[in-house]
Formats: C-alpha cells, sequence, structure tokens
C-alpha cells in the first residue's frame, strides 16, 4: 500500500455542494479497505476519497457504501459544529501543514447529515491538545443515495496560514467512523495499528503531494 496520494490542482474553484462537478473527474483517488488495525474491512464498508486543490482551497469527496442502518443524529444542527461527531456516522481528514511537525495537526469531520466539526491539535508526551474554537470556514455537504452517501468538503488556506505550490509535501489521513457497537467500524488510509481504536497517530500520517 503506498503512503502517498498526489493531489492534482484545478484552475476552478467550485461550490462545495456541487458534487457532481466535472472538476472531480480530474481528482486522483485512493480506496481505503482496512480497519486501523490493518485487517481488511468488509467491502460494503469500504469507500473512495478524492482531493483536489485550487489557488483557494483544499476540496476532499468522500464516496462511501451504506448498505446498513445510518447512525446519525435524529436532530441534525449544521448551524455549528457538532462536538462528539466521531460516535456516529462520519467521515474525516487528518491534515498537518508541516511535514517536519506532523504533531500539528487539523481534523476535518463530515456526516451523511452535512454535520460538521473542525479542531486544531497539538501532541505530545503529555498528551494531546485540543483547541475546541478553532474555525477554519469549512464549508461540507452531504447526498444521500441507495447505497451510498457522498460528502464534502472544501477548506480554504487562510486557515493554515499558508498554501501549498506545486511539490510541496503535507502530512495526513483518511478515516471512515461507521456502524455502531458491538460492530462498530473505523476505517483508515494507513492504519495506525493501535491496540484500541485511534485516529491520532501523527507517525503513521502518509504523505499529501500536491502536483500541478
Amino acid at each position: 500500500m503506498s503512503d502517498t496520494l498526489e493531489i492534482n490542482y484545478t484552475t476552478t474553484d467550485f461550490a462545495v455542494d456541487d458534487l457532481d462537478h466535472p472538476a472531480w473527474d480530474q481528482a486522483n483517488s485512493v480506496r481505503i479497505t482496512k480497519y486501523w488495525s490493518g485487517e481488511t474491512a468488509p467491502i460494503e464498508r469500504q469507500f473512495t476519497a478524492r482531493l483536489l486543490w485550487s489557488d483557494k482551497a483544499l476540496y476532499v469527496r468522500f464516496d462511501p457504501t451504506q448498505y446498513e442502518l445510518l447512525i446519525v443524529s435524529d436532530t441534525p444542527d449544521l448551524s455549528q459544529k457538532s462536538i462528539g461527531l466521531w460516535d456516529r456516522d462520519v467521515c474525516e481528514i487528518f491534515v498537518a501543514p508541516d511535514a517536519g511537525q506532523p504533531d500539528r495537526y487539523y481534523e476535518f469531520e463530515v456526516a451523511p447529515t452535512g454535520e460538521w466539526l473542525d479542531v486544531a491539535i497539538e501532541k505530545s508526551a503529555d498528551g494531546r491538545k485540543a483547541d475546541w474554537d478553532y474555525h477554519s470556514g469549512m464549508t461540507v455537504a452531504s447526498r444521500i443515495e441507495t447505497d451510498k452517501v457522498i460528502s464534502s468538503t472544501r477548506i480554504p488556506w487562510s486557515t493554515f496560514d499558508r498554501q501549498p505550490s506545486s511539490g510541496d509535501e503535507w502530512r495526513g489521513n483518511l478515516y471512515r467512523c461507521v456502524g455502531q457497537d458491538p460492530t462498530r467500524g473505523y476505517l483508515a488510509w494507513l492504519p495506525t495499528l493501535t491496540l484500541e481504536p485511534s485516529f491520532h497517530v501523527p507517525e503513521k500520517f502518509g504523505r499529501f503531494v500536491f502536483t500541478k
């Protein structure tokens, strides 16, 4: 399994809810097939992620299959971040813009309901510090189809205080939480290989390489 994903450039900035925009055809895709443990997940829980970048933002689209009951909020609030979103069905991307400091990273989540979460994180020997007041300006969209959910997020470069150039390498990982106990699944592009499910393992982050 490659630990590198090339993110193609698009000259077009488009609305996050334009889930069928032709720009997505330019994106490289990665198929996530493993649980955090390294075990292969059932095919009905596997998903595809596509990433694009423009002069203004990072775009991420998740295409998970959905053959089981959705685990979502009955009363979603889309006006603010949803703390605890990770306890329900959700797709996530972690991004460390400084490849030399992967312990400083950002977490972005989007649910089938259109709920979202953003948080800035710093991990050290003393533990993990989360900035819940962090506001990225991310926007999200989701569409529930038969046996499938499409979700996307647009994350402006301003939130990182930097913008990539072609050839730059950032670090990160892609995840999905699906189902409920005792069969809840935690999928990862690059498995974290922890004893218990955990996505907060920067040393397992892959390489996001921006290309034109």
